[in-house]
């Protein structure tokens, strides 16, 4: 269906009444939001902007809005901008964005505005951030534009500026591996070997995707290799493969037995566990990350919110590869069983950019 058409289908549900039809639009916005259907989400938030009273219409625009221009356009165009390459005309839009975005999206001494994807994230947030505050919700994914720009800082040299860049987008969105990650590529630029273990850890704790465990252990070989560990840095590259295959391993590891002039020794999984013991580094997804997706899945099995339902056991069995979860997955969803073995989208937990084509491993509801 073609999006006026959309616009007149929830046209023809609306009556007179403004305050009716502001619960029948949020009605249908919830509804599009378990579909993931973009469109009709688009179509629902027009149709409220044009139900407000004009007051309130005016702030709304004044706050997602850069010179007429929504706040979701103007990141569209950043990521146009560095997908062709010309990130020193990206960097001035996105530091504008940043800007509009940490005036008018502020915490203060009662509140706090987050960008929490989908029910996961609410909840895994809400776990282990815990807030006094009344948590507002932005109306786009603030944490990835803040990262964007970030990213376009390191990529014109600011890598100093990138940081505190980096802890602001973190603030928006705590559970997103994605700043996260491009803080890490700070840490790893700088040569700041503490940091990015520090980093790692805290990554590893909000991480919901084998890619982006693999990562994390890679990170850690990355620097290990740089500070001449060879030894443990082999390690956490053989860690990484265990958890999500990359080519570019077997070029690091091939990489690390050039520099230390012996081949590299294959580990045991004792040792491996070990080893990262000494570091700090837990081996494998958080427990508490495990814990979410799983009382998230029975919460919304129990309310038969079966795609909900579907996104947190799809986390849970990506984790844990538990046969069980994933019959369970099976019997709501038989086309599942026809599906590629499960995995989560790398290029979402890769993309130093910020650029994603899907936030999440699963999708958003």
């Amino acid at each position: 269906m073609e999006y006026k058409d959309i616009v007149a289908e929830l046209r023809k549900k609306l009556g007179d009444s403004p305050e009716e039809n502001e619960k029948i639009l949020k009605r249908e916005g919830e509804k599009f939001a378990h579909e993931g259907d973009l469109d009709s989400l688009k179509a629902v938030g027009e149709l409220i902007l044009e139900n407000m009273p004009e007051e309130r219409r005016n702030e709304v625009n004044r706050l997602t809005h850069i010179d007429g221009m929504r706040l979701d356009e103007m990141y569209g165009k950043i990521v146009e901008l560095i997908n062709e390459k010309k990130p020193l005309e990206a960097l001035p839009l996105a530091e504008r964005l940043y800007k509009k975005i940490t005036l008018e999206y502020a915490e203060s001494e009662k509140a706090k505005f987050v960008s929490l994807r989908n029910p996961f994230e609410d909840n895994l947030c809400q776990l282990l951030f815990k807030q006094d505050k009344t948590l507002n919700r932005t109306p786009f994914d603030f944490a990835a534009y803040i990262t964007t720009y970030a990213y376009l800082l390191i990529e014109t040299g600011a890598n100093i500026d990138a940081i505190p860049v980096l802890e602001r987008a973190i603030e928006y969105n705590p559970v997103d591996v994605g700043p996260r990650f491009e803080l890490t590529e700070v840490y790893k630029i700088i040569r700041n070997k503490k940091m990015v273990l520090e980093t790692t850890r805290q990554t590893l704790a909000v991480a919901s995707s084998p890619t982006a465990i693999a990562r994390c252990y890679e990170n850690v070989g990355y620097t290990l290799t740089d500070f001449g560990d060879y030894e443990d840095a082999v390690i956490f590259y053989v860690a990484s493969t265990m958890f999500s295959a990359n080519p570019a391993i077997s070029l690091e590891m091939q990489h690390v037995a050039d520099l230390k002039g012996t081949p590299v020794v294959m580990p045991s999984r004792d040792k491996i566990i070990k080893t990262m013991k000494k570091y700090d580094i837990n081996f494998g997804p958080d427990q508490k990350v495990i814990d979410t997706a799983a009382q998230l899945s029975t919460y919304y099995i129990g309310r038969k919110d079966i795609p909900n339902a579907l996104n947190a056991l799809k986390i849970l069995y990506i984790l844990t590869q538990d046969e069980s979860v994933k019959n369970l997955i099976i019997r709501m969803d038989p086309k599942y069983a026809m599906q590629k073995p499960p995995a989560d989208d790398s290029e979402t937990e890769t993309n130093r950019a910020g650029i994603k084509k899907s936030d999440n491993p699963v999708s958003e509801s």
